[in-house]
């Protein structure tokens, strides 16, 4: 999972918990500000430019209208249920933040010309309301299968929902509901986020091809993330640390979920042509690498402040990443067996203590890895840049891209522009926490 800077619990009450208060809704639009008035496209509707102002905000607007009603039927089953899971998977999903899966759904369609119908502006937004909902899903089951106890800055679901639960001559009765309960509630999240997408072709009709179209992206997306997330689960009980199984995960896990399926979806709605659309695609595979190559830097040398997570965490869980994938390979081939050994002994030690951290990150200076894996963020950039620039686009949708894809892989502090909703911090840091890593 991608990692994000958070001091409020996110699984607080919000605006469906027990004494829902109206939440802070999300701030309009920096970009009017920056660049003095609003973008124009071509076959503009009074309802897209209205969502070019504030995608985030559009979107949120969205699923407070969805989750609302979800929630009141989780509440006709029973109180306790609707309390405990059901608002709290509605208050988490609307705090998601930048929500820039959404709006790479939302750029794509832009810059392909669509928005022109209502119909399908506002199936745009449904499609990425599912979005922040199979996001929600993705990153509770993954503190479960991680066994982390933190999420945006503060406990993680499955810790919330364990605190004070007590079996007689059963200590850890509290953990094992916690982590069941949480899964129950990712699987909750995964089902509203299908109701959403089927429900908006009921809606708001669109034509026969764009929903083959994008229901073949949708399912497609749905398994690639699980598999992803399996590939990676294996790899920490296998050892295996290969560079090729690892830029497979990461494009399993990243790129397709967070960034290449998101801009297909939006093609698909606008009726991009095939070549388009794989340009899109292309693009957005190279960006989504390299978020989450980016994410294994942060993972091993991140701060905690900016991350939510503590530092270290993906080296004593032996997650099998590019960084330390090179790492090892390096060592080897330079024949540095106390590096390679070290690595071995280390990674996957869930014991490892600060000073063992410290030994590792060494190694990943020395051998040269994170300066080699910085080198192949920059190329894919560079990279997915010059596919978008390959297809006729939009201008001002394709610069909005071209903004976003650069925030995603950029280090934190780095002043490399902003994003089409506001300034950029890095990778997602606004909104995501770790998923796709």
């Amino acid at each position: 999972m991608h990692r994000t800077r958070r001091s409020e619990d996110p699984w607080g009450s919000g605006r469906f918990g027990p004494g829902a208060g109206h939440t802070a809704r999300a701030a309009p639009s920096e970009h009017r500000a920056a660049h003095g008035r609003d973008p124009a496209f071509p076959g503009d509707s009074v309802a897209a430019r209205r969502v070019d102002r504030d995608v985030s905000g559009a979107v949120r607007e969205v699923l407070e209208e969805l989750l609302r009603g979800r929630v009141q039927d989780a509440a006709a089953l029973d109180a306790t249920f609707a309390a405990e899971v059901a608002a709290r998977v509605a208050d988490f999903t609307l705090n998601g933040g930048k929500r820039l899966r959404a709006q790479f759904l939302w750029w794509a369609l832009r810059a392909c010309n669509g928005g022109s119908r209502p119909a399908t502006v506002n199936s745009a937004l449904r499609l990425a309301a599912g979005l922040e909902l199979i996001q929600t899903c993705a990153l509770v089951h993954d503190d479960v299968m991680d066994g982390s106890p933190v999420r945006r800055g503060g406990p993680a679901l499955h810790v919330v929902l364990g605190a004070g639960r007590t079996l007689p001559g059963a200590s850890d009765a509290g953990v094992s509901f916690g982590s069941a309960a949480a899964v129950l509630a990712g699987d909750l999240a995964l089902c509203w986020a299908d109701d959403v997408v089927a429900d908006a072709w009921d809606a708001y009709p669109v034509g026969a091809e764009a929903r083959t179209r994008v229901r073949a992206l949708w399912q497609a997306m749905r398994t690639e993330m699980v598999a992803g997330q399996y590939l990676d689960l294996h790899g920490q009980v296998s050892g295996s640390r290969t560079v090729g199984g690892a830029i497979r995960i990461a494009t399993l896990k990243s790129a397709l979920y967070s960034v290449e399926r998101p801009l297909a979806l939006g093609a698909a709605l606008a009726g991009a042509d095939l070549r388009t659309s794989a340009a899109l695609c292309s693009a957005g595979r190279c960006a989504g690498i390299a978020f989450q190559l980016r994410d294994d830097l942060l993972g091993a040398f991140g701060d905690p402040l900016d991350t939510g997570k503590p530092s270290g965490e993906d080296i004593r869980d032996g997650k099998p990443t590019y960084l330390t994938a090179i790492a090892r390979a390096r060592a080897q081939a330079s024949g540095d067996r106390t590096a390679t050994a070290l690595l071995d002994a280390s990674l996957g030690d869930a014991t490892l203590s600060d000073d063992g951290l410290d030994r590792v990150r060494g190694v990943l200076e020395d051998t040269g890895a994170r300066n080699v894996v910085e080198a192949k963020i920059s190329r894919l950039v560079a990279v997915a840049h010059r596919h978008l620039a390959s297809v006729p686009l939009v201008p001002g949708a394709q610069e909005r891209l071209r903004e976003l894809m650069a925030g995603l892989a950029a280090a934190p502090g780095a002043g490399a522009g902003r994003t089409a909703s506001g300034p950029r911090r890095t990778a997602f840091h606004e909104e995501e926490t770790r998923w796709a890593r």
